[in-house]
């Protein structure tokens, strides 16, 4: 049997940002999946704290915070204020 013996070709890409959206609406994976993998695809920027750089594992880690138009993610509260009084010291 060959490795794309079992598959139909049509799957989606999760390394896409259509693929994700697919597989969400298909109940395939999770939303906080979704954005796990959009984080990987820009380097993983999204996936660890802004503040202090903790990598956030699951939704469970993550804070997130619209500043300047921008979702942020932190792994507290306390990371969040962190950064936003550092912010308007600039």
């Amino acid at each position: 049997m060959k490795k794309d013996d079992d598959f139909e070709g049509d799957d989606e890409d999760i390394y896409t940002e259509e693929g994700r959206e697919k597989l969400v609406d298909d109940a395939e994976i999770e939303p906080w999946e979704e954005g796990f993998m959009k984080g990987a695809e820009d380097d993983g920027q999204g996936a660890k704290c802004r503040k202090c750089g903790k990598i956030l594992i699951g939704p469970e880690d993550i804070v997130e915070k619209e500043i300047d138009g921008e979702v942020l993610r932190f792994c507290s509260d306390e990371c969040v204020h962190s950064y936003e009084r550092k912010k308007e010291k600039k």
